[in-house]
This record gives structure tokens, sequence and C-alpha cells, in this order.
């Protein structure tokens, strides 16, 4: 459910900033990257099972944005996905980790 909402802003964003023309050629697609895959298969593949009825409109969306060639779904490991530490508690040494690969330095004074 995740993946469909940051497809959904990261079509938006793209169409705002081609609108206002900061980037002169924004073609191609998306990569959005997700660590999921069960995520994954759903946004990719157009079987359903009972379990998965209630996100069935949600990903319909994310499959046809994939199928138009407007995102393009890309797996990462779970240990080399930096958005971790924004979405759920982590030990602290996986959390530090994050951290240093996202540059985030702590400043003294």
């Amino acid at each position: 459910m995740a993946a469909s909402e940051a497809a959904h802003e990261a079509i938006w964003v793209k169409e705002f900033i081609t609108d206002l023309g900061v980037i002169p050629n924004a073609s191609g697609p998306i990569k959005l990257f997700c660590d999921n895959t069960g995520a994954i298969a759903l946004a990719k593949e157009p079987r359903f099972h009972k379990k998965t009825r209630h996100i069935k409109r949600r990903f319909n969306s994310i499959r046809e944005n994939v199928q138009d060639g407007d995102i393009e779904i890309c797996k990462v490991h779970t240990d080399l996905n930096v958005a971790d530490p924004l979405t759920k508690p982590l030990p602290r040494a996986k959390h530090d980790q994050h951290q240093n690969s996202m540059g985030v330095r702590f400043i003294t004074m």
C-alpha cells in the first residue's frame, strides 16, 4: 500500500517539475525502490488471491503505472534501504549504519 502511495506522489512531483520547466527532459520511468517482494509481485502481476482483495483497487493503479512505463519498481535489499530508519524502529547498530549512509553527522560545538 505504501508503494502505491509513493508511486502516486512521485508521478505528481514529476508532472509538477516538468510543468515548471525546472528539468527540461524528465522522460523515462520513475524508479521506485521497494524491499517488500510481495508488494513488488502485486504491482507487476495481475494475480489476486482472497487475502489480497482489500488492496485490489490501490494496486490496480500502480500496476497501470508500471504497464504504462511511468514507474519502474526495483528491488532493494532491506539492509540497503536507507529509508528504513524513517519508517520503523531499528537496532542501534543498523540505525547508525543507515545514518552514516545518508550522510547525517553529529555537530559538536
